[in-house]
């Protein structure tokens, strides 16, 4: 970061998709932060500008931080990704995620229920209980049994089939570990998936919840207790005490209801492609662009950043 930065008080990150014009985007931040009102900034640094993105960022002293961000979503609709962020403590030493529709880009229990005819019932439910409407751990339950008699080897029909990474999820693992963060994965969903996701995406642990089984089939039952919101956050706190971090020093990623403890408690909570109650909880979001962006939240620089994939 720019030497100077510390005389500011908060960093303004702009990431748009490779191709838009460096200088238009620095533009368009400037005429944005003078609309707002904010008169002491810092130059333009750029972190990407010949790649898969065009991001950049620039010190400011904003009177109000939220207001700000607002501004520039407002701006920035559908065009970029913002983050406005404090000046300092930006490298974030823990990474906890959520899994479904934000490391890969499914949700395990509805690809699932294709394979027994019954994405259809279950994914609503699974809409609802991610948009704050229903209780997850009913609904878990509710899911969970109508799967009962499936065969197991469907479990591994499924993830070879269907599962696919978030694009960006690798990189941001690989460049987190890389500069000392340690990365866990908190699922609302299950151990078979998430032991596979997190060695795929380079996480140091996972947590889920467990599918019940006679040794053949489903039995519609969930292992008890059930991994929810208030777990998630159970989670964060534990890594936190392990590794005498304060909650400055953390980010927590994720789309769903069932995410929110941990993004607020986080130092960064970033609400990815997330449920609206999500990103209005969450300090910043990804709906533009990708995972890495959330790099180059934290300043990383092209040249500094692990790339995977």
């Amino acid at each position: 970061m720019d030497e100077k930065t510390s005389e500011y008080s908060h960093v303004v990150t702009v990431v748009a998709p490779g191709g838009e014009s460096l200088q238009l985007v620095a533009d368009h931040l400037e005429s944005t932060l003078s609309a707002a009102g904010v008169t002491e900034f810092g130059p333009v640094r750029m972190l990407s500008g010949d790649g898969a993105f065009t991001a950049i960022e620039q010190a400011v002293s904003p009177q109000d931080a939220q207001s700000l961000r607002k501004a520039l979503e407002t701006e920035f609709s559908g065009k970029a990704d913002i983050c406005v962020s404090p000046s300092t403590n930006r490298r974030k030493k823990l990474l906890i995620s959520d899994m479904d529709s934000t490391i890969i880009e499914q949700e395990c229990l509805d690809e699932l229920a294709d394979f027994a005819g019954l994405k259809a019932e279950i994914s609503a439910i699974t809409e609802r209980a991610m948009a704050g409407e229903l209780n997850f751990e009913e609904s878990l339950i509710e899911r969970g049994g109508m799967l009962n008699g499936l065969a197991l080897d469907t479990l591994e029909s499924c993830y070879r089939e269907r599962i696919t990474l978030m694009p960006g999820a690798e990189t941001l693992v690989a460049t987190m570990k890389a500069e000392g963060a340690r990365c866990v994965l908190v699922s609302g969903g299950f151990t078979y998936f998430t032991s596979r996701i997190a060695e795929a995406a380079g996480f140091d642990t996972h947590q889920g919840n467990t599918l019940l089984d006679d040794g053949k089939t489903l039995t519609g039952k969930v292992g008890m207790p059930i991994l929810g919101r208030e777990a998630k956050l159970a989670a964060l706190e534990s890594e936190m005490m392990t590794l005498g971090l304060k909650a400055v020093d953390t980010l927590a990623m994720g789309d769903g209801a069932n995410d929110l403890a941990m993004i607020e408690a986080a130092g960064m909570g970033v609400a990815y492609r997330a449920k609206p109650v999500v990103a209005a909880a969450a300090d910043c979001g990804v709906t533009v662009t990708d995972l890495t962006a959330v790099l180059y939240f934290q300043g990383y620089t092209d040249s500094e950043i692990v790339w995977k994939e």
